[in-house]
């Protein structure tokens, strides 16, 4: 199956986990990252998760699995260790056209979940289509090695020129270029922060602030 690569604003958006362990802890985690209005589905609560519904930035419903608990939901996250409950997951959502994913079980997913690579806005997400999470996250590691905390600085940088460099296109295609290949990603790499705005402004003629992560 070829899966169609998204990334997907679900700001405030419902979405619903059903299992209280601790991949769902990770799943959960990841939505509220996002900005998701997150429901929980479980009678018991990992620690991770009894942290966030102390915390109100979860809803807990303490409860069996029931169809009625994914109504009005942009997606669904089966995160349970019972296959049953998982393909009735599966069935409800589709049934309501909403988007599902059943924790390593492919066959009853509308969509997959990467393995992620992120530094800062800079994300890096790596599939192997379902046939093996152990390569995608072999990948990942090495992607984590070779991509440090210098791309997030670099990218913020960027962000900072974007509207001037869109205004400028032909001319911001040329600043790209340079600040590329200037060994600015060094710079920010050994903190050298003085060099770093210097070759900013020689290359933009643009002054820009430095958030230091």
């Amino acid at each position: 199956m070829k899966y169609y690569p998204v990334f997907w604003d679900i700001a405030d958006k419902k979405c619903v986990v059903v299992g209280g362990g601790e991949v769902a802890a990770r799943k959960v985690k990841r939505l509220l990252n996002c900005g998701a209005k997150v429901s929980v589905v479980s009678p018991e609560l990992h620690p991770e998760l009894a942290a966030l519904n102390k915390d109100q930035q979860i809803s807990h419903i303490p409860f069996e699995y029931e169809n009625k608990h994914i109504h009005g939901a942009a997606l669904v996250i089966g995160a349970t260790d019972d296959e049953k409950t998982n393909l009735l997951i599966s069935r409800d959502a589709r049934d309501k056209g909403i988007a599902v994913n059943i924790v390593d079980d492919p066959q009853k997913c509308d969509f997959i979940l990467p393995s992620i690579v992120e530094r800062g806005d800079l994300v890096i997400a790596i599939s192997t289509g379902g046939n093996s999470p152990a390569f995608a996250r072999h990948l990942r590691e090495e992607l984590e090695s070779r991509y440090g905390v210098e791309y997030e600085i670099f990218l913020r940088i960027l962000g900072s020129l974007r509207l001037l460099m869109t205004k400028n296109a032909g001319v911001g295609k040329s600043w790209f270029d340079s600040l590329l290949s200037s060994g600015i990603l060094e710079l920010i790499r050994k903190k050298d922060w003085e060099e770093v705005k210097k070759t900013v402004r020689e290359i933009t003629g643009k002054e820009v602030e430095i958030d230091i992560v």
